[in-house]
């Protein structure tokens, strides 16, 4: 049996998970969350249903965060973008509350990603744009766009970057998708609505 909505959206009847509920494959990785972060994120209790997927997710965002080559502004960046993009309204919060608060991203950055603005920054500008036609493209972006990506002081090594930053975000937001997850109230602040 599945839940329907007001607005037509599958939402499933999976539930989030704790600590106290979670079996021996879930815990690890929610006892990890809590030591890394000092909390344990809505997200994370939703996407720990399936652990190869919590698994892969956080394998993933941790090689993105410590090896992409791309600086923490440049990292939110990417983030903000992809989330946007995919209309997930959990990880447009997070992502936009972690450029503030930790990366230091200009606030007139993160704004204008979320507005679907120009960013006022020409190489933040081009990464967004590149990271948003690699989404559009679904990969398959033109030797133009490659060019004018790596003119504005990118290396090709960047674009295999962007493809894992994508396939992290679409891993949670699909799981935000499913579940609807609720903002933590830490995130509400920064509340990104798609419609």
């Amino acid at each position: 049996m599945t839940t329907k909505t007001d607005n037509k959206r599958f939402k499933t009847n999976l539930k989030p998970v704790t600590i106290d509920s979670a079996n021996e494959a879930q815990k690890p990785h929610l006892e990890n969350a809590q030591k890394q972060t000092g909390m344990i994120p809505n997200m994370y209790k939703n996407m720990v249903n399936s652990p190869g997927l919590m698994e892969t997710y956080s394998v993933g965002y941790d090689h993105f965060r410590k090896n992409s080559g791309f600086t923490p502004v440049e990292q939110e960046v990417v983030f903000v973008t992809i989330s946007i993009a995919n209309g997930c309204e959990y990880c447009a919060a997070a992502h936009s509350f972690i450029a503030d608060n930790m990366s230091k991203v200009p606030v007139e950055v993160t704004d204008a990603i979320r507005e679907g603005r120009e960013i006022p920054n020409t190489k933040l500008n081009a990464l967004s744009e590149f990271t948003r036609i690699m989404f559009d493209k679904r990969g398959n972006p033109t030797h133009e766009e490659v060019e004018e990506f790596l003119q504005a002081g990118y290396e090709e090594k960047h674009i295999m970057e962007i493809i894992l930053a994508l396939a992290v975000k679409t891993l949670s937001n699909y799981s935000n998708h499913i579940f609807h997850t609720e903002l933590d109230d830490m995130f509400s602040g920064r509340a990104w609505s798609r419609d």
